[in-house]
């Protein structure tokens, strides 16, 4: 079953979303004297023209000079109009606050777990963060790893209007095993095979949209130089959960650090690659015949490779570890484009130093470090996402039939990415947020920013 056939389920459709502060009630639209970037892979501006939005879809997109009668005129003044972003790899337990050293990730999960009122105020705290995603430009996410079953939970109160925020896909906690990555967390430790189909069953019961793997460890998991992305789940247990998962109508996804790991990954049925490692040819032929995509994720390896250690805090062997994991996955994006694999994107949000709401750096990243155009970035995160989600008949495009999730900048990203970190306008389902504006740390700001320069520059 290639990953980009599946159409997720409970999460296709155009929603009604509640009205809350800066959001009015969905009405008829009719966006007009806009610059539209409409998605596709080699997008050009198109002037000249109206977009109809009716029902929460794009109703028509039709000549500047067609009547508009029983729409609302939303004059865009030359603005850029695009389809929101979709960010495909999303804990939305996650601030990104730096940290001066590592935490107990499990026991401040079992802390927030324990009762009613601290699971109610972790509720609400996500609910917070896939808001501040959706203000910020990104209208769809799939989660791959989270609290309990908050992901689903908050995507069915989104679907029904009891919360705003962006389509989610969700996948619940993951799968891990015992000291494997996030176990504890975001993910349940399963000791054997037997045991990790329990663990889907119980995500299947809770209505997931996928299943989530944690093979590997991670850059902050290892504890020797050059070893991140040690392998930590058996390809038997691997095996079992996808195929058991297959045959229930899911797709499933692996957290991945290691070329040992992406090869175990594909060879036992995993359909996503999250972040990836140095290829080589064998793992591109299993790419291939799998029919798998990469979900790349450059912003949380990049404080850890980059940053001065006064500044991440991070110590010799996870500096040198990130330096690994960075270089593997812009490694692993160059070499599936070049070899027409698909590629998507994600921040990872909620590692330290990535925050809910600048997945826009994804794309900058992607751009200056893989070396992908402008337009090519903008399609990674819109269109061909969408496509690879199952969501290519929903979302991901400026175009007649589909939700209308949409986004405005003042400025051109086609001619610079950073015109995405001010977004002017967002259109989610229908729904209108007008001038969106949110807190941001700005320790992160200043210290992310200094990355924002292109080679060329």
């Amino acid at each position: 079953m290639a990953a980009c056939e599946k159409i997720a389920a409970n999460a296709g459709k155009c929603d009604r979303m509640k009205k809350t502060k800066k959001q009015v009630t969905q009405m008829k639209y009719a966006l007009i004297n806009g610059v539209i970037l409409d998605g596709s892979k080699d997008m050009r501006p198109q002037t000249g023209k109206t977009v109809l939005v009716d029902g929460g879809k794009i109703a028509a997109i039709v000549p500047e000079s067609a009547g508009i009668s029983g729409f609302m005129p939303i004059d865009l003044k030359g603005k850029y109009l695009m389809p929101g972003l979709v960010n495909m790899h999303v804990h939305l337990a996650g601030n990104g606050k730096p940290q001066k050293k590592q935490r107990d990730n499990e026991a401040l999960v079992k802390t927030i777990m324990a009762s009613g009122l601290t699971r109610a105020v972790a509720y609400k705290m996500v609910k917070d963060f896939a808001k501040l995603e959706l203000l910020s430009g990104v209208t769809t996410i799939r989660t791959v790893g989270g609290l309990g079953n908050f992901d689903t939970r908050l995507r069915d109160d989104i679907a029904a209007g009891r919360a705003a925020g962006p389509r989610i896909l969700a996948s619940n906690q993951g799968i891990s095993v015992p000291g494997g990555h996030m176990a504890g967390s975001v993910a349940i430790a399963a000791h054997s095979p037997e045991e990790a189909l329990s663990i889907l069953a119980q995500a299947e019961a809770q209505g997931v949209d996928l299943v989530k793997l944690m093979i590997t460890g991670g850059v902050l998991d290892a504890k020797e130089k050059g070893v991140p992305g040690e392998l930590k789940m058996p390809p038997e247990l691997v095996r079992a959960v996808c195929d058991k998962a297959h045959k229930d109508g899911y797709t499933v996804a692996a957290h991945v650090e290691s070329s040992e790991g992406v090869k175990v990954a594909l060879q036992n049925g995993v359909d996503s690659i999250e972040h990836g490692a140095k290829p080589d040819a064998e793992m591109l032929a299993l790419f291939k015949a799998r029919g798998a995509f990469l979900c790349t994720t450059i912003s949380p390896a990049l404080p850890y490779a980059l940053f001065d250690r006064s500044v991440s805090n991070a110590s010799g062997v996870e500096q040198y570890n990130g330096n690994v994991v960075f270089e593997g996955i812009i490694d692993c994006a160059k070499a599936a484009l070049a070899n027409d694999i698909p590629v998507v994107l994600g921040n990872d949000v909620g590692c330290p130093w990535i925050t809910q709401y600048d997945f826009w750096r994804e794309l900058f990243y992607f751009h200056k470090y893989v070396g992908v155009s402008n337009a090519f970035a903008l399609h990674t995160a819109t269109q061909n996402a969408a496509s690879c989600a199952g969501l290519g008949d929903v979302t991901g495009a400026v175009r007649e039939g589909l939700c209308a999730d949409l986004i405005v900048t003042k400025d051109d990203p086609l001619a610079d990415l950073r015109a995405l970190r001010h977004v002017d306008l967002v259109m989610a389902n229908g729904r209108l947020y007008d001038a969106p504006r949110f807190k941001t740390n700005a320790v992160v700001s200043r210290e992310l920013d200094r990355y924002l320069i292109l080679f060329s520059d």
